[in-house]
């Protein structure tokens, strides 16, 4: 679902319209995700699917950390823009949802460059490949385990390596946390926008915020 918070509904379908239109398999994808409810709202924008597969066919990663599978939109758009030879990693605390990633993995025919991970991320994330190995990670999980999967994730990357974060906006409330009244979603926002501020100052790192559906963060490793 499209998440731009701060646009209003007739501009977000022009947004939509006028990217490159998902083909059969992810239309299946994100009519198989709408069948799980409320829960739906996880899946990764569609605007957004393009967007990290433009960025996966203009990197040509070897190895992609992604970490938040949910039904596998973002594993299949990075899956699909692979160098040859290239693997996609993805973990996540359950495999509910595994079943509709791997149908539709194997439909686009990159189920064989995709290698599942269940646990959470301080139980896979460590030693999952090398120091210097991975070219590109995306986190899109919990939000409040952020700070430990950067942390964690960084050693991984190679130098110019890309570092993307999702929801680093929080539909806003990241720009004033105190003012969010229920307990969990304000505690979100605080450890989000802690995130977002150290990252902005990290000097491993060159970093850009961009306001693409619910705010994506890249950070390349110097």
């Amino acid at each position: 679902m499209s998440t731009f918070s701060f646009l209003d509904e007739k501009t977000i379908a022009y947004v939509v319209s006028s990217c490159t239109q998902p083909d059969a398999v992810v239309s299946s994808l994100i009519e198989d995700t709408a069948k799980v409810g409320e829960l739906s709202e996880m899946l990764t924008p569609i605007e957004q699917a393009g967007f990290l597969h433009l960025i996966a066919k203009l990197v040509a990663p070897k190895t992609v950390i992604d970490v938040g599978t949910f039904t596998g939109l973002s594993s299949l758009a990075f899956a699909r823009g692979l160098a040859p030879g290239g693997r996609v990693i993805t973990c996540d605390v359950t495999e509910d949802w595994v079943g509709i990633a791997r149908k539709h993995w194997e439909m686009a025919g990159v189920a064989d460059k995709i290698e599942f991970k269940l646990g959470p991320g301080r139980k896979t994330l460590p030693g999952l490949v090398g120091e210097g190995e991975a070219d590109l990670v995306f986190i899109d999980a919990d939000k409040t385990s952020y700070p430990y999967y950067v942390d964690a994730v960084t050693p991984m990357l190679r130098s110019g390596g890309l570092l993307i974060l999702d929801n680093v906006l929080l539909h806003g409330t990241v720009a004033a946390p105190e003012d969010v009244e229920e307990d969990l979603p304000r505690y979100a926002a605080e450890v989000v926008a802690g995130v977002n501020a150290k990252l902005a100052v990290d000097e491993r790192f060159d970093t850009v915020m961009l306001p693409v559906a619910d705010g994506v963060t890249l950070a390349r490793k110097k």
